[in-house]
């Protein structure tokens, strides 16, 4: 039985900077022309701030010393401030009449964004009728202390937990291949969701189901867990 949902943030419910903040912030210490929107999905989305400040020198302009690192991270973290301070981002229709759908059912739903700057973002968004998006969420974990980052579960049991929920109950909703494969280890359904035609990537990380938009997903079926059976009628494998 699917009693709760936990979902990521960035990708997932808001159209965030995240992406061009990382870009923008890699000046001085890489060529930002390297950090592609597949790399950013790769090798840094999901993760905790300093290991895809990691990941990207290491990749993009090694070695990947703490110094640099922590000096990547901060030009990253001033640089998002001031996009979301702007106003740089906004909610994804689908994803906010999915959650509406499944609180209207009767779920429970948390947020587990590995990003500290999530609750800035969700706090500032409403729905059509001007209602915080966030009364539809039972627990925000966005942000918090871990002793290990996506791909580690941790983050999504911790979830789970603050749901009063088995991770077996929970469906996690990731657009990042790292989460995907976290909600796997936790032994939750893993729902996939390919904004940026990446799907084969996240259904190689073990998503049960990979779809372009949640407006495509049929909520019947989610009390008998069968996820892998829900058709995809929006995507098709070239899609993906």
């Amino acid at each position: 039985m699917i009693r709760g949902a936990v979902f990521d943030v960035d990708g997932v419910l808001v159209d965030s900077p995240h992406e061009a903040a990382w870009r923008g912030a890699l000046a001085g210490f890489a060529d930002p022309a390297g950090f592609t929107a597949a790399f950013y999905q790769a090798e840094v989305a999901g993760r905790p701030r300093a290991d895809g400040a990691r990941a990207t020198l290491a990749a993009l302009a090694p070695p990947a010393d703490e110094a640099r690192v922590a000096r990547y991270s901060a030009a990253k973290q001033a640089r998002i401030e001031a996009l979301i301070a702007e106003g740089r981002f906004a909610a994804f229709p689908d994803a906010m009449r999915f959650a509406t759908r499944l609180n209207a059912a009767g779920l429970r739903l948390a947020l587990a964004s590995s990003s500290r700057n999530a609750a800035a973002m969700i706090d500032r968004l409403t729905d059509a009728a001007g209602r915080p998006l966030s009364r539809l969420f039972h627990a925000d974990l966005s942000g918090i202390e871990l002793a290990h980052g996506k791909p580690d579960p941790e983050i999504f049991l911790r979830a789970a937990a603050a749901l009063g929920l088995a991770p077996a109950e929970c469906l996690v909703v990731e657009d990042a291949p790292a989460g995907i494969r976290a909600a796997r280890a936790g032994g939750m359904a893993a729902l996939g969701v390919a904004r940026r035609q990446d799907g084969v990537s996240l259904a190689d990380a073990g998503a049960d189901l990979v779809l372009a938009s949640l407006d495509d997903l049929d909520l019947t079926v989610l009390p008998l867990g069968q996820l892998r059976a829900i058709p995809s009628p929006g995507v098709t494998p070239d899609e993906l």
